[in-house]
């Protein structure tokens, strides 16, 4: 479940049964070897929920503020971290789209232009 509803059969995602959104949380920063956390600002709810949980679990972590750098350093700072940290399986986090509309759209063109180098 998304904030807009269900999320389409497209994506290859599980439902953690009995679980809400804190859970989940969890559950995706504990599945993964790292999250790239993409914001603008300051964190709040369950984005910094999200850092919270990388940070008690001892699991590599890289915020990104959208607003502080430049789409072509947010796209090195994702392929430095990568690198770095041997990620294979990584957890992306971020505000909803209710709090920051753009989110989506920003994210999928950082990770596109990211993924395309490590390729």
């Amino acid at each position: 479940m998304s904030e807009d509803g269900p999320i389409p059969p497209a994506y290859p995602v599980v439902e953690l049964a009995g679980a809400g959104y804190r859970e989940r949380t969890l559950q995706n920063v504990l599945d993964s070897d790292g999250t790239a956390i993409i914001h603008q600002g300051e964190l709040e709810g369950g984005t910094r929920l999200t850092r919270t949980y990388c940070v008690d679990h001892a699991r590599p972590y890289l915020l990104i503020d959208m607003s502080a750098v430049t789409r072509n350093q947010a796209i090195e700072a994702v392929i430095e971290f990568v690198a770095t940290e041997g990620i294979r399986v990584l957890n992306v986090a971020g505000p909803r789209t209710s709090k920051w509309p753009e989110a989506f759209s920003t994210t999928r063109r950082l990770l596109s232009a990211a993924l395309r180098q490590l390729a």
